[in-house]
């Protein structure tokens, strides 16, 4: 690994264990006073998330030791399992049912939210099978059955937002694998029709989107969320009200701990703070991609670009619903939101690009290929 590579790493990981840090620490503030009402404890959000990130650690770790993470067998399997998976989610009695979505598997205390992974096997079997082309025509229908498949089955939850990253980090890898543009305008067509279809199937979407753009319209129903939001973070000036002074958290957000955990990080830390986290994300997916351009395998250069893509646009999704800039729609901020399987995701993506980064796809190597990976 060559300096710049190194320094990349460095820039990467630090990113990633700053904004897990600041995760713990913010859903500690944000999450106190729900706490309090809801189990008499200020601290069992907190103190939970300090299990997820443990357990989130010892997974990276995991992944960083395994020699056979590159083998295209094991992402079949574990693209297998992801979507069995989303189909149990599914089943009555297994599936659970939380703010309008069947998307989570009871397990005791804890609960697993199948579409966090699912997102995560996709994007490797994708890579897996675009590495292996050798050659071959760069289109296949193999790709899309792939892509569609767990996007169709996460969409019957339903969690628009979970599908409509699983699709863009997917898209991310054929358009770096050499689909060409044309393509894409012509997806984005199809797109927006299907976009229009899934509206008319469910009108609570088209609220949203009425919200979006008139959110005083309905301020107690469907704009109640993104009016509380802009209220936390408008009033906050240059550094906020500091931490822990949060006024939003006090049940006018809704389990500020999760999905707007961003808004309380602006109202306390101010638009200083704000932007210290979206330049650490800046840092993350910056650094990704400049692994990404220096790998010299096919499949450490899709698995990296793809996980890039995912925790790239995941960040901007959120944090552009919190700023008013995008609809509102259920998704989490990345190493921050509270949540298992949101941070276990999060630190698997990342434990998987660092050890692309380190050498996994050398078996994709050609012997004197010296030069970072070209199409």
């Amino acid at each position: 690994m060559h300096a710049l590579e190194k320094r990349l790493v460095a820039v990467f990981f630090i990113s990633a264990v700053a904004l897990s840090l600041l995760g713990v620490a913010f859903v500690h503030s944000a999450g106190s006073y729900w706490g309090e009402i809801h189990y008499g404890d200020s601290l069992p959000f907190a103190a939970k998330q300090g299990i997820y990130l443990a357990v989130s650690a010892t997974a990276a770790v995991f992944i960083l030791k395994t020699r056979q993470i590159g083998n295209p067998k094991l992402w079949t399997a574990v693209y297998i399992a992801s979507v069995l998976l989303l189909a149990a989610v599914l089943i009555p009695g297994i599936g659970a049912v939380r703010n309008g979505s069947q998307s989570w598997i009871a397990l005791g205390p804890f609960s697993l939210q199948p579409a966090e992974f699912a997102k995560i096997a996709v994007i490797g079997k994708l890579a897996s099978m675009m590495s292996e082309r050798r050659g071959r025509k760069v289109f296949s229908p193999g790709h899309f059955v792939v892509i569609l498949l767990p996007a169709a089955l996460i969409m019957l939850q339903p969690d628009f937002g979970s599908m409509m990253i699983m699709v863009v980090s997917a898209f991310a890898i054929l358009l770096v694998g050499g689909y060409p543009l044309k393509f894409f305008f012509g997806l984005a067509g199809a797109g927006a029709a299907g976009i229009a279809g899934l509206i008319a199937a469910a009108p609570y979407r088209l609220d949203r989107i009425k919200a979006y753009l008139d959110p005083w319209s309905d301020p107690l129903g469907t704009g109640f969320q993104a009016i509380q939001s802009l209220m936390a973070t408008g009033p906050a000036g240059l550094t906020g009200f500091g931490y822990g002074q949060s006024r939003q958290k006090f049940l006018y957000l809704p389990e500020p701990q999760n999905d707007f955990i961003f808004a309380i990080i602006a109202e306390e830390t101010g638009f200083i703070g704000a932007v210290a986290v979206i330049a650490l994300f800046f840092l993350l997916a910056a650094s990704a991609i400049g692994l990404a351009a220096r790998q010299r395998e096919p499949l450490s250069f899709y698995m990296i670009s793809g996980m890039a893509a995912m925790l790239g646009f995941q960040s901007f999704l959120n944090i552009g619903v919190v700023s008013g800039l995008l609809p509102v729609t259920g998704v989490t901020l990345p190493f921050i939101s509270y949540g298992g399987s949101s941070l276990l995701a999060a630190w698997i993506a990342a434990a998987l690009v660092l050890r692309f980064a380190s050498g996994a796809g050398m078996a994709k190597r050609r012997p004197g290929d010296g030069q970072s990976y070209r199409h």
